[in-house]
């Protein structure tokens, strides 16, 4: 059966915007972020630039041809269940990063990276809980 808890919490941009991350194939972009990340579709458009609008779990991720460099920009995907979410990636042949702890303002998270085909960089994180 499969696990229909939340996933994802929150998206931070590393850069500019979280809805509009610099991609070539707006087509491509789409397919591959819903095969890999359970991303779907709620919006499309062509002007200015050809953008999509993915989701889950409400959590909106953007992709557009805006000429930017993937190789610096991302996001930070705020997740509930970073085992589950490592799991599922690697379910759906995403290669992931190694498992890291970071420590921000007092805080330890679990942490850990996915860099796309599209040259993009997602940090998944998730607090460790009480010290």
């Amino acid at each position: 059966m499969a696990c229909t808890k939340q996933l994802f919490s929150a998206a931070y941009p590393f850069a500019d915007d979280v809805l509009a991350l610099p991609v070539e194939n707006i087509d491509v972009a789409a397919r591959w972020y819903a095969d890999a990340f359970g991303l779907r579709e709620v919006e499309r458009r062509e002007t200015p630039v050809s953008t999509v609008v993915m989701e889950r779990d409400e959590v909106r991720i953007g992709f557009a041809v805006n000429g930017g460099d993937a190789s610096n920009d991302g996001a930070a995907i705020l997740v509930t269940d970073i085992h589950r979410a490592r799991e599922e990636l690697e379910a759906n042949g995403v290669e992931t990063g190694a498992w890291r702890v970071d420590e921000r303002d007092g805080e330890k998270f679990q942490v850990f990276f996915v860099v796309a085909p599209d040259g993009l960089c997602y940090y998944f994180h998730q607090p460790l809980g009480e010290k």
